[in-house]
């Protein structure tokens, strides 16, 4: 039998050795071994030549390159899903793609839908407003690292006739302190439900609640925001933003549609956020939000909004369970307050959802919404008085990446002699990589 070194010496010349096997550590990125040689051949054969590396440059070397792979290996990210239960809600780390191929995902989101009027109050933009077919939206996100300290986001939304930039931010990735900042337009951080987007939803409309008081598109806009997470024994962070509070469509409670200039910091929307998590055990986990918002509307010069939320999420989860069983509990109460000239404008509502996923593909789910009216409302007049709506759905899930929701519900408006009943079927499909949704 051969000895190693005698194979080596018929092989190739010493210092050519040395080199391949630098190249091939470098190429597998293995850890470099102590000894490459036998022992009986540390010492050059006569007239063989110098070697020009030497073993400890070649494991310092090879060292070097382990540790640079390991910096730059990127983590898996998770799909979009249902987070378990008992699982602490953490700040998104960073996304798991390369600097020239960034995440993308298509989602389309579509309904039939059937109503017992002609003409319907739905609040939102995305929900279905007619009879027939609808296209609720079709949502292109991106998302990608920037570099080791920030990352991009963003959705942009076709419709039938037009795209909308519903959001696009950059986030930081590695601030001191806890700390935490995003800049661009973005969905404000004011209660669970409007930050989230409607393939999120466990309805295929949006809460009266949220389109009276936010807007269509919920409450959004260009600005500056700043979480910190605290070091408390739970989940708890506190976020503040700054943004421009115009556009009917997410600032409705503000300026809205009207085209008065910023000429201070009192014209902008500033809103506050405190978010705390409890897992209560493996299986129990409780979300519990406090939300505030204050800004100018355009009744007259110095005239402002404020807005107050308290928001609840409470699931119960068995964390063993193959069929991925749980009850989720979620409501909402919002509260306005609105300077006009020579009065003051209070009303609010909230909703209430109860959704319980009994099989792994199955889930059904009620809603119950209450809003109060207010007399002599500049956006809403014929809204004088109380509205009631109540809401079941009954959804399947072919897989992940797909979903089949039956929807059906009945809505009380004071301006209208009779109840509107109305039947959705809404559909949806996902592809690409897509982040997980936040609990």
């Amino acid at each position: 039998m051969t000895s190693c070194c005698t194979a080596r010496a018929l092989t190739a010349p010493r210092s050519t050795t040395w080199l391949l096997a630098g190249f091939v550590v470098l190429a597998m990125n293995l850890p470099v071994p102590v000894a490459l040689a036998c022992d009986h051949d540390k010492q050059p054969a006569p007239g063989s030549p110098t070697p020009k590396v030497t073993a400890e440059e070649l494991k310092a070397l090879g060292a070097a390159a382990n540790a640079d792979a390991a910096t730059s290996r990127p983590t898996a990210a998770p799909r979009s899903g249902t987070a378990p239960a008992a699982v602490t809600p953490t700040r998104r780390q960073r996304p798991s793609t390369g600097l020239m191929n960034p995440n993308l995902s298509l989602i389309l989101d579509t309904a039939g839908a059937w109503f017992s009027v002609d003409k319907p109050d739905q609040v939102g933009a995305h929900d279905p407003y007619q009879t027939g077919f609808n296209l609720q939206q079709l949502e292109l996100h991106v998302e990608s690292a920037v570099d080791p300290y920030f990352e991009l986001q963003s959705n942009i939304v076709f419709s039938l006739f037009g795209v909308e930039v519903e959001e696009v931010y950059a986030r930081s990735l590695s601030l001191p302190g806890r700390l935490q900042v995003r800049t661009g337009q973005f969905l404000t951080a004011f209660g669970r439900m409007n930050s989230r987007h409607p393939h999120s939803w466990q309805f295929a409309d949006q809460p009266l609640v949220s389109g009276k008081l936010l807007g269509p598109e919920g409450l959004r806009g260009l600005g500056l925001e700043v979480s910190w997470l605290s070091p408390l024994p739970w989940f708890a962070e506190l976020t503040v933003a700054t943004q421009g509070g115009k556009g009917a469509c997410c600032a409705r409670s503000f300026w809205g549609g009207s085209a008065l200039p910023v000429r201070s910091p009192m014209d902008l929307v500033h809103s506050a956020r405190l978010a705390q998590f409890f897992p209560i055990d493996r299986d129990l986990s409780v979300y519990w939000g406090l939300s505030g918002a204050i800004g100018p509307n355009p009744s007259g010069y110095g005239n402002q909004t404020q807005l107050l939320s308290s928001d609840l999420y409470l699931r119960y989860r068995p964390a063993g369970d193959p069929q991925r069983r749980f009850v989720a509990w979620h409501t909402e109460m919002m509260h306005r307050q609105r300077q006009v000239p020579g009065d003051a404008l209070s009303d609010w509502g909230m909703f209430s959802e109860l959704v319980f996923r009994y099989a792994l593909r199955w889930e059904v789910g009620v809603r119950g919404e209450y809003v109060t009216g207010v007399a002599n409302d500049p956006l809403d007049p014929q809204w004088s008085s109380d509205r009631q709506r109540w809401t079941g759905q009954w959804t399947f899930y072919p897989s992940h990446f797909s979903r089949l929701r039956l929807q059906t519900s009945v809505d009380t408006a004071p301006w209208r002699p009779d109840p509107v009943f109305a039947v959705f079927v809404a559909f949806e499909v996902l592809v690409g990589a897509h982040g997980a949704h936040n609990f």
